[in-house]
């Protein structure tokens, strides 16, 4: 039996979860998830926990068993706490400042880069060189974090970019000090 799937979730209060057919719905303070469940997935509200069950031991089963497990506790986190995400822009000029609902950055093209969050994300800005995504869903926090980042990836050689908090950038020695040694 999966070893993820057998942990149970712990009930949060004031998140409510509802399942009607194949639909899934979790409520909590901060708002609303919804998710499309397999028919061999269920769940089970014992107390204080909440348990995923699977339909049987086949393999698309089994699959199926640790991810919705996953899924479902991630979805009552969000509703309840929220997540977010940190990123940092390193480099000389390069910033991010909020216009409205919009966000622009500045990082090194001939042109701004201007950049809507889809319905459901927050982006603040506490400095020009911070940005902070946060929302409910994590899978959209975390592509919209993506889709910043790739704006303007970090670089090996001086590390000028848009990056995770805390990520490290494997850095390159430059054209001059990988011939200094030959001569």
């Amino acid at each position: 039996m999966s070893r993820i799937g057998r942990r149970p979730i712990a009930a949060v209060k004031g998140v409510k979860i509802e399942r009607k057919a194949d639909h899934l719905t979790v409520t909590g303070p901060k708002g609303a998830l919804q998710a499309t469940v397999p028919p061999s997935i269920s769940f089970e509200i014992a107390g204080e926990e909440i348990f995923v069950k699977r339909a049987s031991d086949q393999k698309s089963d089994r699959v199926l068993h640790g991810t919705w497990r996953a899924l479902l506790a991630n979805m009552v986190r969000g509703v309840s706490e929220g997540f977010h995400r940190k990123l940092e822009i390193v480099g000389v000029g390069y910033k991010a400042e909020a216009r409205g609902k919009h966000v622009q950055f500045a990082l090194g093209y001939s042109h701004p880069i201007i950049f809507t969050p889809p319905a459901g994300i927050k982006i603040e800005i506490p400095q020009p060189t911070n940005i902070i995504v946060s929302g409910i869903d994590k899978q959209l926090v975390g592509q919209v974090a993506s889709k910043i980042r790739s704006f303007r990836p970090p670089e090996p050689y001086k590390g000028k970019g848009v990056k995770y908090e805390g990520e490290y950038i494997r850095r390159k020695a430059g054209k001059a000090a990988a011939t200094a040694g030959k001569a």
